[in-house]
């Protein structure tokens, strides 16, 4: 009997780096065993339409959620789907792509947990928390450089989306197994970015007493008890100064802790995320994209 998909969901509000996550997550777990859905593409109307209604992306009664649940519940059961297609770059719709179900199915959007149809799909879900003050410059570029936006144009639309970004998108972090908060690191130099990562007791936490011992002195990176909206959690944070011996005794660890099966996964060394304006090498969003495909991998294990 073939195995049933592993569905990892990951949502945030545009611009959060849901797409960069997705990328880095798939490299990971193996492009050949990986099929992505976008529930962005679900969208009812083109960006014309949305003015004339004055309507966001954001907003609920702006896309076919009946379909993504539909869509979820076959891919959940390996069988294939007809996906619609939104070009960001044109703001219509394009052709839509056969999707057949691989061992690995990545859901990312802006409404991905909004049902609870949607969210009893998945295996494991992950929301992305950046503060605006990093959000909106990501937007801003993003707009502007892949999606033809003017300057004007983008910042327009990022004032408009808030509210229904504040009223749909954010309150979706309830309902994650994951929610990771990012910021700026303010004592090194470079464009490093800190990580905090909260960890329901919804998944299997790997063992990292050891190290967490050995640094607890220090050296970025920690681990603590913690509560979000009043339910219980785990939090790993990793500063964006992290050096270059313990990242790597991190990944080791993490590798160590993925089960016997997937452990031929492990390639070269995860690719440090460099800022934008230094070559400094900066490895927490690598760190916790590895962490991410551990817990992929063990609910794959456990199926």
């Amino acid at each position: 009997m073939r195995k049933q998909p592993i569905l990892l969901g990951i949502v945030g509000d545009s611009g959060a780096g849901k797409t960069t996550f997705t990328k880095a997550i798939t490299k990971v777990l193996g492009e050949h065993q990986v099929a992505v859905i976008c529930t962005d593409d679900y969208h009812k109307y083109n960006r014309a339409e949305r003015a004339e209604k004055n309507l966001t992306p954001l907003h609920p009664d702006c896309n076919y959620l009946d379909i993504v649940e539909q869509h979820l519940l076959l891919v959940k059961a390996g069988q294939p789907i007809l996906k619609p297609n939104y070009n960001h770059s044109t703001g219509d719709f394009a052709p839509p792509s056969y999707i057949q179900p691989k061992e690995f199915i990545i859901v990312e959007g802006l409404l991905g947990y909004f049902t609870k149809t949607m969210r009893d799909c998945y295996d494991i879900k992950l929301y992305l928390a950046p503060p605006d003050d990093l959000n909106v410059p990501w937007k801003l570029k993003r707009d502007m450089q892949v999606r033809g936006y003017s300057e004007e144009a983008a910042l327009r639309e990022i004032r408009l989306r808030k509210p229904d970004a504040e009223a749909f998108i954010y309150p979706q972090r309830k309902w994650a197994d994951m929610v990771l908060y990012f910021g700026q690191n303010r004592r090194g130099a470079g464009d490093h970015l800190n990580v905090s990562l909260l960890l329901r007791p919804t998944l299997p936490l790997p063992d990292l007493s050891a190290m967490l011992e050995q640094k607890a002195g220090g050296h970025g990176l920690r681990w603590m008890r913690d509560s979000e909206l009043d339910l219980p959690a785990d939090r790993l944070e990793i500063d964006g100064n992290i050096s270059d011996k313990t990242a790597k005794q991190l990944e080791d660890l993490l590798w160590q802790s993925v089960p016997a099966e997937y452990r031929h996964l492990r390639r070269d060394r995860i690719d440090a995320i460099k800022g934008e304006r230094s070559e400094i090498k900066s490895y927490p969003l690598a760190l916790t994209q590895l962490l991410i495909a551990y817990h992929v991998l063990h609910a794959a294990s456990g199926r």
